[in-house]
């Protein structure tokens, strides 16, 4: 009998165990966001120090000027790798509460139809049912065998869903006692309920806020019209400039660090059956508007992009009224792969604006953040050991996909601590997350578990 067999066979019949203990951990209302919940936000940091010390984890409470982190430390067999695991405690807010169905802190298991079940509650899903699927892992692989298959360390963030202010700080003043061979996070999901998915790529992220700004005042559109600067019109020109027929991007050296997605890569992702039209169907919508001649997936997965997410100006209320603006803005996204830099991209695009702004006009830009893309190697030993772990979990095999958005903590612990990152998950589209009603599938949560498993136990092979 294989060392892993065992590991499977507990996690099976402590599944109602486990569950159990997500519940108890479901029920504490941990919403980072409102200082109202800053004592459930500890509440939840003590639990799970208490949990994780109970299957014998040097755990501790570390304190921050937000809420606090987790950070736990267990030993493995000589040589073997060390393994940082990423999760989040806290949730965001429930409201609407009115679109709830039951009390979002009290988590409960519903069949939602022959055979399907699932736990519904605030962070089933998002993120401390993901989290738990690990803890549940390692305490099954400690009960069996009286220890773990590596060296582990847990760090348990109580910010994530409130821009994680504490956490680069605290990486960097803890970098040493943190930095392992590679990171392991579960905040992303499954390809469909019977396809395990790792992520292999995320998207980088530019915001910028522009303001175009003319005359010194409002002006009558009658009196002035024809002769004064619109500023509308001037950031409607520019921005436009932006695109070309085709869906590219015209900024010089936008697609500088652009690389080629590989044609085996391509030809993977062109066996899950996505089309544009079941993609865009879904939001009422039919025809891609990106660059043309790719499909779907490679646009939002493997290819930058510039979107404009919001743009102001001029008289905007109930009614009509005939001015020119003094001023106009708009709120600009670039999603970044590869190896575009940020900065550049920012200092192209302030540069492609300032050259269409008049002489008698003037513009100014507000920074909204920036992070670079995150690309795993394709070829990495790790992430093959982790996608035929997978495989033999689940009904379909792993798939490797990308993500459209981003996850900053990857990039920090690039960052920070020098390391690459599996992503692995078990969360599907509809769990709801950030929504009312909110819930994990049960199979989720169960061969999430032995998906773990089966993870370390090949990772330490």
């Amino acid at each position: 009998m294989s060392r892993l067999s065992p590991v499977l066979d507990r996690i099976d019949q402590s599944l109602d165990d486990s569950l159990e203990r997500l519940f108890s951990l479901l029920r504490i209302r941990s919403i980072s966001t409102d200082p109202e919940f800053a004592a459930d936000c500890r509440k939840g940091a003590e639990w799970l120090v208490e949990d994780l010390r109970s299957i014998g984890f040097d755990a501790s409470v570390r304190n921050t000027p937000g809420h606090p982190m987790v950070v736990a430390h267990h030993d493995g067999p000589e040589g073997s790798p060390h393994v940082l695991f990423y999760g989040h405690y806290d949730v965001q807010p429930v409201d609407p509460l009115e679109l709830w169905h039951d009390d979002p802190f009290a988590p409960a298991l519903k069949e939602v139809e022959p055979g399907r079940k699932v736990i519904t509650g605030r962070g089933s899903a998002d993120d401390k049912g993901q989290l738990m699927t690990f803890v549940e892992a390692c305490r099954a692989w400690k009960a069996v065998h009286g220890g773990l298959p590596c060296r582990i360390t847990l760090l348990f963030e109580g910010e994530e869903e409130s821009g994680s202010p504490s956490l680069k700080p605290f990486l960097e003043a803890n970098a040493e006692e943190l930095k392992a061979d590679f990171a392991l996070v579960c905040d992303t999901g499954m390809w469909d309920r019977d396809t395990p998915a790792i992520s292999t790529a995320l998207r980088g992220l530019v915001g910028e806020e522009v303001t175009v700004h003319a005359a010194d005042r409002d002006l009558h559109s009658g009196e002035f019209g024809g002769a004064a600067a619109n500023p509308i019109r001037i950031l409607a020109r520019a921005l436009a400039d932006i695109h070309d027929e085709n869906g590219r991007v015209t900024i010089p050296g936008f697609y500088d660090g652009v690389e080629e997605t590989p044609s085996q890569v391509l030809k993977s992702w062109e066996t899950l059956g996505e089309t544009a039209e079941s993609f865009l169907g879904q939001v009422g919508l039919s025809i891609p508007s990106g660059e043309k001649g790719r499909s779907v997936l490679e646009l939002v997965w493997a290819r930058p992009t510039a979107e404009f997410n919001g743009i102001t100006g001029g008289y905007t209320g109930k009614g009509f009224k005939t001015v020119i603006a003094a001023q106009a803005s708009a709120k600009v996204s670039f999603r970044l792969v590869h190896k575009q830099d940020p900065a550049k991209i920012r200092a192209a695009f302030r540069k492609f604006v300032e050259e269409r702004i008049p002489a008698d006009c003037s513009v100014e830009f507000h920074e909204h953040g920036g992070s670079p893309a995150i690309q795993l190697s394709y070829d990495s030993p790790f992430l093959a050991k982790a996608k035929d772990a997978l495989s033999d979990e689940w009904p379909k095999p792993a798939v490797m996909i990308a993500m459209g958005g981003s996850i900053p903590i990857v990039g920090d612990f690039q960052t920070y601590l020098g390391m690459e990152s599996l992503l692995v998950g078990f969360g599907l589209s509809d769990d709801r997350i950030h929504s009312p009603n909110e819930k994990y599938e049960l199979s989720s949560f169960h061969k999430g578990q032995r998906s773990w498993a089966r993870i370390l136990d090949a990772l330490t092979q």
